[in-house]
Order: C-alpha cells, then structure tokens, then sequence
C-alpha cells in the first residue's frame, strides 16, 4: 500500500470507521488497474495503417487497396492467432489510423468502416486504439500500459510504408504520398525497458527491411523483422489473410 494512505489510516485510526473506509475506498481505485496490468504481464501490440482511395490510384498500372480491409482483416486475423497460442484472455491492443478509415467510408465505400472496425474489437475482445500520428504511437509504445508491469512481447505493423518511414495514410489524402507517417528518425524517443528480454516484432510493410528495421535495432536493441523488397495484401483470401512478398523479395532486419 502507498506510503501516503499508510499515514492517512495511522492518524484517522482511532476516528470512527468511516474515514477507513474512505480511505480503503479510494486505494481500492489507485490498485485495481495496477493489479489488473500486472496480472496480464504482457502486451500484444498490432498496427493497421489506412487504406489508399481509388480517385488516386484506379488508374495506375498496379493500384493500391482495392478492398478497404485488407490490413484490418491481416490484423484481426493474427490477434485470432495470438489467441490461440496464448490464451483468449491475453491482451491485444490493436492501434487503427482512424482520419484514413473515415475519409475512406466518406468519399470511396459509404459505409460505415468505423463500425466495422470497432465490431472486431468486441468480436474478439481485443483493446482498440485509434490513433492520428505518429508521435501518438510512440507515446502509447511507452506509456500505454505501465511498462514497469507490462512488457510488449509482440508489435507487428499492418500498412503502407517504404524504406524508411510507416506511411499511415498513404494516397488516402494525397496522391501517392503521405501526411501521417512514424520516420525511422522518429524511433529514437522510443523508451528503454518496454520490451520482453525476446519479443517478436515485425513489419508488413513494403522495405521496412532495408533501413528501418536497421535503426529499430540499433535504437530498441531488439529485432524488427522487415521485407527486403515489397509485401502484397492481394487476395488475401487465398492465404489465410497472411501478407505475402512480392516476387523476389525477402525478409531481413
């Protein structure tokens, strides 16, 4: 018990009970959320960036995101996986870029994908973040849970990115380029000590491997897994929802 609610029983201890109880009360709602995180240990961290718009890509030779879900469903699918090797109860926090989704439904698909999204979360039981920057995923990288009480074990992103940047909405507002992204530069206000001593940590997206996943380590100490080349998110269905390579990529890091 905190050092200050110690104080307070000692002199109200001879008061009517009342006050104890208040004061039991009240460390009752400073403990329980600590007790809570302390007893999951671990966090499972997944990542969806936003979908592109077809008004920017429907006309080039290869274009992006035909389906508005293709790195929700990815990621939904592997929460479904870590369930299963770990237990229902684990807790999964899935980060989604929301502005993307919203514009997405707005102008493209018309229909409600913040719902559908959120439906994962109480599907499966699993945390739901949504997010704007990147400056608001590192901030829940280190502060999001207690980290002295719970460690990431695993982070896995789901979206667009190149050699050296995350690229959240990627031709979603703008024409193949991006104004929400997390820069490898950016990696460095990433705190010590958040991660398991072997967590498992990987990109899904295009290149990570070629730069990213370099200054993750050097920055973190840990590993980040990352495609030498680019990933594909096309029929999906075929694979499990599992992102593949593309030909003659590879994964490094």
């Amino acid at each position: 018990m905190p050092d200050f609610l110690l104080a307070l029983i000692f002199r109200y201890q001879n008061l009517s009970p009342m006050p104890l109880l208040l004061v039991f009360y009240i460390f009752l709602l400073i403990a329980m959320p600590t007790a809570a995180a302390a007893q999951a240990g671990e966090e499972y961290i997944l990542v969806s960036g936003g979908p592109s718009l077809q008004e920017w890509e429907r006309y080039k030779a290869e274009p992006h995101d035909l389906w508005w879900g293709n790195f929700i469903r990815a990621a939904r699918v592997r929460a479904q996986e870590i369930q299963k090797q770990k237990g229902a109860d684990t807790l999964i926090t899935l980060l989604v870029h929301k502005p993307s989704y919203k514009r997405r439904a707005m102008r493209q698909d018309k229909t409600d994908l913040i719902g559908n999204i959120t439906s994962v979360r109480d599907k499966y039981n699993i945390r739901l973040v949504w997010f704007e920057k990147g400056e608001e995923l590192i901030t829940y990288i280190n502060n999001g849970m207690p980290r002295n009480l719970v460690k990431i074990a695993n982070f896995e992103y789901f979206g667009h990115s190149n050699r050296a940047c995350w690229m959240f909405d990627y031709s979603n507002e703008i024409d193949s380029a991006s104004k929400s992204w997390l820069h490898e530069s950016e990696l460095k206000s990433i705190r010590q000590g958040i991660f398991v001593r072997k967590p498992f940590i990987k990109s899904w997206g295009c290149h990570t491997g070629e730069s990213m996943s370099k200054v993750w380590k050097k920055v973190t100490g840990k590993r980040m897994i990352g495609a030498i080349g680019k990933t594909d998110y096309a029929n999906g269905h075929l694979r499990g929802w599992v992102p593949a390579l593309s030909r003659g990529a590879r994964w490094g890091g």
